[in-house]
């Protein structure tokens, strides 16, 4: 079984940063992509972080718990400025901590099964 990993900005900080943005229909979303990974036999979780001094150790836990075949960073870290140093993060913890997994980018936390699929 193939499995996956979404990394996204923590719904409950995104609108200070991101405005317009619903947190509840983001993690409506995370939690449909959930269902929708389980419906095409992939092994799939989320792991939210926000940008301060616990994000590395919160990443490093989820990108070690397995091997990950394809780790998905979510557009609101990527298209974000203000994040910019948080993503490079990811990436960098991404290299060290799971080389084996392929990347992919969401452009919505609606198309993260999408963005999975074009990398497995």
């Amino acid at each position: 079984m193939s499995s996956v990993l979404v990394i996204g900005y923590d719904p409950s900080a995104v609108a200070a940063l991101i405005p317009d943005v619903d947190p509840d229909a983001i993690r409506a979303g995370l939690t449909q992509q959930l269902a929708r990974f389980a419906e095409q036999g992939v092994d799939a979780a989320v792991t939210t972080v926000v940008a301060d001094e616990a994000a590395e150790p919160t990443l490093v836990a989820s990108l070690t718990e397995r091997p990950w075949d394809v780790v998905v960073i979510g557009a609101g870290i990527r298209k974000t400025d203000e994040l910019v140093p948080l993503f490079e993060q990811i990436l960098s913890l991404i290299r060290r901590h799971a080389p084996q997994a392929e990347v992919a980018f969401n452009t919505f936390p609606g198309d993260s099964v999408e963005a999975a699929l074009r990398r497995l």
